[in-house]
């Protein structure tokens, strides 16, 4: 199941409550990736939107995939306002073999970056502006093309 969050994520809690999780699951391999809200173009943070059940269909599907490949997938990320230099995004894959979990995570994050229905908002001067120029037009979205 995906783990939305209102506010910046609690890193260290969630990858240790992760890892106590499958800590018995006999996977030889734990590789996460943590986004982390940058300083650029005078930014104080980002927003975020999420359209919660496409997400959930969306990470079910993967789910799915990563089972074929005997690995398991978690994720976290944020709703709302997220300052510079927190996390808004959490994903690891727990794999027997640490090629799968490799190949695993690479998709999973750049499939997450095409396909994953949330919209990103700069944080600038007290004003939540759509970050359009950063952000992917999702496939069959209509309102949202670039």
């Amino acid at each position: 199941m995906v783990e939305l969050y209102d506010g910046p994520l609690d890193v260290p809690t969630i990858l240790q409550r992760w890892y106590e999780e499958e800590a018995q699951s006999n996977y030889g391999a734990y590789i996460p990736f943590i986004g982390t809200v940058r300083a650029e173009d005078e930014i104080d943070g980002l927003s975020f939107d999420i359209y919660e059940p496409i997400l959930a269909s969306w990470f079910d599907a993967w789910q799915q995939r990563a089972k074929e490949a005997g690995a398991l997938v978690k994720m976290a990320h944020s709703r709302g306002d997220v300052p510079l230099h927190h996390s808004s995004y959490i994903a690891a894959v727990f794999s027997p073999k640490r090629r799968v979990a490799l190949e695993t995570i690479d998709l999973f994050v750049e499939d997450f970056k095409a396909s994953a229905p949330i919209w990103k908002y700069d944080l600038k001067n007290g004003e939540r502006i759509y970050a359009k120029d950063r952000s992917t037009p999702i496939s069959g979205s209509g309102l949202l093309k670039g």
